[in-house]
């Protein structure tokens, strides 16, 4: 695998952004924050990067700068950043992706390229008008796309087949023909738009489930430079990945990479198991590999928050307001915590049975405990989406029904949105914060949470095992979230934790978190794209485009 002893990370500390945290920012299943976010017509001269607060008032320190360095891999090249939705760098509400490349973004002159999140309702498929402009050194370069191809490729393929499937629900997923065919044409035409910004010596970082296919097409078109691609969201095991129709051309696609990044060592396993079992791929050691005429290296490269930062927001006058508030109005109460986006792979229900559990097996809760649980709008036309949103509202209405008092409802549950500069307070009047989803590519919630606690007395964390976080944060308390009672039992131990092992466990956490953050993310895994043998076959390579593809498969 490649991991910081591989590559030479510090333990710098990095800057603010929760891709995968929906709440505060938007997040798209992609786990980019800034996917449900539009490009504004104009990018105002006068926008400044910069979080408020304390955070914005800091001076950068010396780790600050540090972070901020390019990798010296990298030489003069200049960076192009490939991501669904693209979000202006120098705003802070741009988003975790958009916080995390913004250095490097900006220190190279660098481009950003996707969606432009206009959907043109007469518009022909496999068509759209580039949009081009700058946001101080970085340039933005977006592509309108008509109803048909939205409705196809981001709605349909990226939604409701990959997104499903990818976090192990088949019964979700629905494999409609003309979806794959919208996903096909829609990275064809961001290949076309994107082959003529580019210059010979750009490195290319490509970002999720969207656009996997995106490197084979522009190395159809004769690109020859260094492309990387990164997956946010997990990768199922082989017999779960191989039930979608035309998986191999899929898996294929990523073979146009030079660098193919997971968040964590569980998803690179289930990528190594699948192209040697079902490409044959020769594994060449090191974590390269070679099939279909081409080499590509993976690595697992867990994507971090700027710790410094969110600890910082802590204290900024938003978030301490929202801390007073919340301790003022729970002050007999100790306060459990869920913020995530209101989406099926969160675990949404199996947590609401587990407080009720909890009340069950341990009455001392009655009265004395609530659970605050956040769920943010998520693609409400969705079917799969209503129907959670009903039966959360069921159950959250049904518990408080059969255990609340007049004076204490046990579960106030929300759907909306609450803004990110409220949450580091909100996150640091929680005893107990519940990340418990059924599958996560990482989840960022766990570690802001951890970053926003006060030290001298810090909550605890309760954190799903198959969250891709869970690899690295072992000083949590681990659960099954299947297993209702059995996280029941683990929520009223975090709950009377002492204060010293609370200490402890927060303590190396924070460690955990500062050491693997935002910038050691961004700085190692193009440090290993920049260090991908030059002349290992990228002008060896077969033409990938579907026809040829599928003619290739047979």
């Amino acid at each position: 695998m490649i991991t910081s002893s591989t590559l030479g990370a510090s333990s710098t500390a990095g800057t603010a952004g929760a891709a995968g945290n929906p709440v505060h920012s938007g997040a798209d299943p992609a786990a980019i924050t800034v996917q449900q976010q539009a490009l504004p017509a104009a990018v105002p001269a006068s926008s400044a990067t910069g979080t408020g607060g304390a955070a914005a008032a800091r001076p950068p320190t010396r780790r600050s700068r540090d972070a901020a360095r390019l990798p010296p891999a990298l030489g003069k090249s200049r960076l192009v950043v490939v991501s669904n939705r693209v979000a202006d760098p120098r705003k802070a509400a741009a988003g975790g992706l958009a916080v995390a490349l913004a250095d490097s973004l900006k220190a190279t002159g660098g481009m950003w390229f996707g969606w432009s999140g206009n959907i043109v309702k007469d518009g022909a498929p496999g068509e759209g008008e580039l949009h081009v402009q700058q946001a101080g050194s970085v340039t933005l370069a977006t592509v309108d796309l008509c109803t048909e191809d939205h409705d196809g490729y981001y709605l349909g393929y990226s939604n409701d087949v990959l997104w499903p499937v990818f976090h192990y629900r088949l019964d979700l997923a629905r494999f409609e023909s003309a979806y794959i065919e919208a996903y096909r044409r829609v990275n064809r035409l961001f290949a076309h738009k994107l082959t003529g910004l580019l210059r010979p010596d750009d490195i290319i970082w490509v970002h999720d489930y969207h656009l996997i296919p995106l490197a084979s097409e522009l190395r159809a078109m004769g690109c020859k430079n260094r492309i990387g691609f990164f997956l946010h969201i997990p990768l199922p095991p082989q017999l779960i990945l191989a039930a979608i129709p035309q998986h191999e051309w899929l898996v294929r696609a990523l073979f146009a990479y030079d660098l193919v990044g997971f968040q964590a060592e569980a998803d690179l396993l289930h990528f190594s198991r699948y192209v040697q079992s079902e490409a044959s791929a020769t594994d060449l050691g090191n974590n390269r590999y070679r099939a279909y005429n081409r080499t590509l290296r993976a690595g697992a490269f867990p994507i971090g928050i700027d710790v410094d930062e969110f600890a910082a927001m802590a204290l900024a006058r938003e978030a301490r307001e929202m801390y007073e508030s919340m301790t003022t109005e729970y002050s007999r109460r100790k306060l459990l915590l869920g913020v995530e986006r209101l989406d099926y792979s969160k675990g949404l229900p199996q947590r609401m049975r587990a407080f009720q559990s909890l009340l069950k097996k341990y009455p001392d809760n009655v009265g004395s405990t609530t659970l605050i649980q956040i769920a943010s709008p998520s693609r409400e036309d969705m079917g799969a989406y209503t129907d959670l949103r009903q039966e959360l509202e069921s159950l959250a209405g049904a518990i408080n029904s059969n255990w609340g008092e007049l004076d204490w409802m046990p579960i106030r549950y929300m759907h909306r949105n609450v803004a990110r500069k409220r949450l580091p307070g909100l996150y640091r009047a929680a005893r107990v914060a519940l990340v418990t989803p059924l599958r996560d590519g990482m989840n960022l919630v766990a570690k802001e949470f951890v970053a926003a606690q006060d030290p001298e007395d810090p909550g605890v964390l309760v954190l799903s095992r198959f969250a891709g976080a869970a690899e690295q944060m072992e000083h949590a308390l681990l659960v099954n979230p299947y297993d209702i009672d059995g996280t029941a039992e683990i929520i009223q131990q975090a709950l009377h934790m002492p204060l010293l092992e609370r200490q402890a466990r927060h303590q190396k956490l924070l460690a955990c978190i500062r050491r693997q953050d935002v910038h050691w993310w961004r700085r190692t895994f193009l440090e290993a794209l920049a260090g991908t043998d030059a002349n290992d076959q990228r002008r060896q390579v077969p033409l990938l485009t579907p026809v040829a593809a599928e003619q290739a498969i047979g």
